[in-house]
């Protein structure tokens, strides 16, 4: 099987001009992207103590493991997850963050795999940011996902919805420049947090936790500023009721955002909340900052690390570093576990 693969996707470490869409195979890109070890030297290098990995081969909702024999699926599905959990995960305790997939065709075997791997230690589960675009029932079918949301919280499972997972990205025109869509991007993920936001399971579940991945933070506030000003003019005829809270605070209280380079997101960090802001890495796609993360980062957060905790491997809210249900240095996968700078290099 040929699984397609545009060089976009893996480009860390190379130069600019090397940049663009052809597809490339396993010897033309860094074995960090697919060899466990060598995933390791490339984080020691940039200065990442801990991670987690977003499926990149099989879709960030694992639309390539959805056949026409269910069976056969949930096979693929369960066994990529005992991989990750198992095999890469398990060769470098305390590196990396396990996350699954989901058996995003059925929602209760989707949360029949969620407890599954629960009981394995994960606590993250990548998802599409809008299953109505993949054909699938809407987040705003609360029945249909019951199952799934409830797993999510009996569980303490962070829901990961990635930029892109659904196959839809926006995009003006079909003869629009390649610049248009890598532009407009984060754009996708503005539209998962509305349409999360104002669904019927963040009302019903106060405990459910969704990370808005790769989308930058900078919107934000205006986004808040938009949705407040919504609930303000119009819920007395939508019939939108947050139980005497502002959608703001409830965005607060549900949701975790990540920026890659955002100068902006991080000086309206307290429009936006600490504790709502993750860093992430993005190796090896061409918004990485890899390997430079460290010292790239360390201008981005001038005159902010006093309300940033510095944990090596990543900058935090200070409370934020117990996404996925796990602080550090607890549970089955603890992060960087008892291990220092010195001792990864």
């Amino acid at each position: 099987m040929v699984i397609p693969n545009v060089a976009l996707n893996a480009v860390a470490g190379r130069p600019k001009e090397e940049y663009g869409l052809e597809p490339q195979g396993l010897d033309e890109i860094r074995p960090g992207c697919w060899q466990v070890d060598e995933r390791v030297k490339d984080m020691n290098a940039g200065g990442i103590l801990a991670s987690i990995c977003f499926p990149s081969f099989p879709g960030f909702a694992g639309r390539l493991f959805v056949t026409e024999d269910s069976e056969f699926s949930l096979a693929l599905v369960r066994a990529y997850n005992d991989w990750h959990i198992e095999e890469w995960c398990g060769a470098y305790p305390g590196r990396f963050i396990p996350m699954a997939l989901p058996v995003i065709w059925d929602p209760q075997l989707c949360a029949d795999e969620i407890r599954r791997v629960a009981a394995k230690g994960v606590h993250a589960l990548t998802f599409t940011e809008n299953p109505a675009a993949m054909g699938y029932p809407s987040f705003h079918d609360l029945d249909y996902w019951k199952p799934m949301w409830e797993a999510l919280c009996d569980t303490d499972m962070v829901l990961n919805v990635h930029i892109g997972s659904s196959g839809k990205l926006a995009i003006t025109a079909p003869d629009a420049p390649m610049d248009v869509m890598i532009t407009l991007q984060p754009m996708n993920i503005v539209q998962a947090a509305a349409d999360l936001l104002w669904s019927a399971p963040i009302k019903k579940y106060p405990d459910l936790k969704i990370a808005l991945s790769e989308g930058g933070t900078g919107w934000i506030p205006y986004f808040l500023e938009r949705v407040d000003r919504t609930y303000d003019m119009h819920s007395t005829w939508t019939h939108q009721d947050f139980g005497g809270k502002l959608p703001s605070e409830v965005f607060r209280e549900h949701f975790l955002t990540c920026f890659i380079s955002d100068p902006v997101g991080v000086q309206l960090r307290h429009r936006i909340g600490i504790d709502n802001i993750c860093w992430e890495a993005d190796y090896p796609h061409s918004d990485s900052m890899w390997p430079g993360a460290p010292e790239e980062l360390w201008e981005v957060l001038t005159g902010a690390c006093q309300d940033f905790c510095v944990c090596g491997w990543s900058e935090v809210g200070v409370d934020a570093v117990g996404v996925g249900g796990r602080e550090l240095g607890e549970g089955l996968f603890p992060v960087g576990g008892d291990l220092s700078f010195d001792e990864a290099a």
